[in-house]
């Protein structure tokens, strides 16, 4: 699973990489994805800088799709990215977490697990595991964009200044993920076809508000234009489950 980009990284991004794709590998039963063509690996440029992306994908008996996307432009931008889609019929949240930096640090870092069914709540079980979790005191915490309604209560969204910051944020997500892969994997399914219908509605809706991110959008249409950049946020970042 390792990839040749993720070496080049910031060093906490190159932790969180291989931090996830251990958990996975731990926890879940594990097998391939099959990404959109062309999609894998792209190469293009971003106001004179190259600007590469790597897409790592999988998916398990309780997620349809568990991506981990890598990217650099030059040598100045560096960029985490991953999502855990549950299988429709799995009333399980979203996992996601991105970390955005370089050279100089991690200027974001956010790590939640999104409810997606009809009350926007946390099952009870997660609710209670993420509680007992210790409180973390970050310095420089962040606020949540506007169109951000879909992250629980416990989402992380902060920019962590010191290696002492940098620990706690990449133990918090390795707690949300371990939570999350030992949960998934003693749940049963739903047989409810209502049930169904509100875990789809809920990933839709999760998935069109992420593509309301204006800053991913504006970074991809400079470089590879607009056609492509809805192709790829909507069938690479946030493809939406239809059931």
């Amino acid at each position: 699973m390792q990839s040749s980009l993720r070496t080049r990284q910031n060093p906490l991004i190159r932790q969180l990489a291989n931090c996830i794709e251990e958990v996975w590998q731990t926890h879940l039963e594990l097998s391939p994805y099959s990404v959109p063509e062309g999609l894998g690996y792209v190469e293009g440029a971003l106001e004179g800088e190259k600007l590469v992306i790597e897409n790592h994908c999988y998916q398990t008996p309780q997620f349809r799709k568990l991506h981990l996307e890598l990217a650099q432009v030059g040598n100045g931008l560096d960029i985490l990215h991953c999502v855990m889609f549950p299988k429709p019929d799995y009333a399980l949240p979203i996992f996601g977490a991105d970390l955005v930096g370089g050279r100089g640090g991690i200027s974001a870092a956010i790590a939640d697990l999104s409810p997606v069914n009809a009350e926007r709540s946390l099952p009870t079980h997660y609710h209670q595991a993420l509680t007992a979790l210790p409180l973390l005191s970050f310095s420089q915490p962040r606020d949540l964009p506007a169109w951000a309604d879909i992250f629980s209560e416990f989402c992380l969204f902060v920019r962590p200044v010191d290696a002492e910051e940098e620990a706690a944020f990449l133990q918090r997500i390795r707690e949300f993920l371990t939570l999350h892969c030992q949960i998934a994997s003693t749940t049963a399914p739903l047989t409810s076809d209502t049930d169904i219908a509100q875990m789809v509605a809920g990933q839709q809706y999760y998935c069109n508000k992420q593509q309301q991110n204006d800053k991913t959008r504006r970074v991809l249409e400079k470089s590879f234009g607009t056609e492509w950049t809805d192709r790829y946020m909507t069938t690479m970042l946030f493809d939406a489950v239809t059931g």
